[in-house]
C-alpha cells in the first residue's frame, strides 16, 4: 500500500463525514457530565500538568466495579476532560469510572506516554484497590493493549485501536510521533509477547472503518487468541471511527454490556 493510500486509511477526520460535528457534540456532553455527575476532578498521578485523572464514583465504595477510559487523538490531541460523557451510562450500571489525561506528542514520545499510563494505573490501584477494565479508543486502544502486554491489567476493550504502528511512519501523523521502524515495532502491541494467561482483550472496531482499522483489530485478536488468553474480534455494524465511542452511551449496546460484565468479573 502506498503512502498516499495509508494517509487516506488513517485520516479518520477526513474519512468520516460530520466528524467535526461529532467532536463538538462530545465536548458539550462532556461539559455537562463533569457538571452533573459525582466526580473527583484532576487527581494527580504525576508531577506534570496533564498527569491527572477524573474519578467518577458509582457510590459503592471500594466494592464498586471499575472501568478506565483512555482517549484517542493519535497521541497528539485531546484531554480526558473531553470524554467525561462516557462515564454516565457506566455509573448507571454501578461501575465507577476513571478518565486519565496524558502528555501529548511531540512534547513527549509515545514511549513516554506509555510510561505515564503505567504510572496512572499504579496510582489508581493504590487508590481503589480494584482491578479495572480498560477501555481505550484509537490511540487509547493502543495504550490499553500495551498495558496488557506488559502485564499491568487483566481485561481490556480496544475501540478501533492501532496495534501495529509501522503503517503510520509513512503518514503525516509521524511529523509529531517521530516513529522509525525500530520504535514502531517496539511500541506495537502486535509484536509484543502474548499476554500472560487469564487475560481478556476485545478488539472492537466500527464496521464502517477503513480496511486498515479493520485489519488492525482482526490481526491483533488472531495473534493473541489461545494459550489461556481470550481475545476476540468484534466489528460493530454501522459504526465509524467516532460513533463507536457512542456505543458506551447506549444502554442497549453490546459494548457497554461487555464493559460492565468485565468490570464486575474483576471485583
Amino acid at each position: 500500500m502506498s503512502a498516499v493510500d495509508l494517509e487516506a486509511e488513517y485520516d479518520n477526520r477526513a474519512r468520516v463525514t460530520g466528524s467535526v460535528a461529532i467532536l463538538a457534540r462530545w465536548l458539550e456532553a462532556a461539559e455537562a457530565a463533569r457538571a452533573e455527575l459525582p466526580v473527583e476532578r484532576d487527581i494527580a498521578y504525576g508531577p506534570s500538568p496533564r498527569q491527572v485523572y477524573d474519578f467518577f464514583s458509582a457510590g459503592a465504595g471500594s466494592a464498586a466495579p471499575l472501568a478506565v477510559y483512555i482517549h484517542g487523538g493519535y497521541w497528539q490531541r485531546g484531554h480526558g476532560h473531553d470524554y467525561a460523557f462516557v462515564a454516565r451510562e457506566l455509573l448507571k450500571r454501578g461501575v465507577s469510572v476513571a478518565i486519565p489525561s496524558y502528555t501529548l506528542c511531540p512534547a513527549v514520545s509515545i514511549a513516554d506516554i506509555v510510561a505515564e499510563m503505567e504510572q496512572f494505573i499504579a496510582a489508581l490501584l493504590a487508590k481503589t484497590k480494584c482491578q479495572p477494565v480498560i477501555i481505550g479508543h484509537s490511540a487509547g486502544g493502543h495504550l490499553a493493549a500495551l498495558l496488557m502486554a506488559k502485564g499491568h491489567i487483566k481485561a481490556a476493550i480496544g475501540l478501533s485501536g492501532v496495534y501495529d504502528l509501522a503503517p503510520l511512519i509513512a503518514t503525516s501523523l509521524n511529523a509529531a510521533l517521530g516513529l522509525d521502524a525500530t520504535t514502531a515495532r517496539s511500541l506495537s502491541p502486535m509484536w509484543q509477547p502474548k499476554p500472560a494467561h487469564a487475560r481478556i482483550f476485545v478488539a472492537a472496531v466500527g464496521g464502517d472503518e477503513s480496511s486498515e482499522f479493520l485489519r488492525q483489530s482482526r490481526d491483533l485478536a488472531a495473534a493473541w487468541e489461545g494459550g489461556g488468553v481470550t481475545a476476540r474480534y468484534e466489528p460493530v455494524a454501522g459504526a465509524n471511527h467516532f460513533t463507536i465511542v457512542d456505543e458506551l452511551c447506549r444502554a442497549d449496546s453490546k459494548i457497554i454490556d461487555c464493559a460492565v460484565g468485565l468490570a464486575e468479573a474483576l471485583v
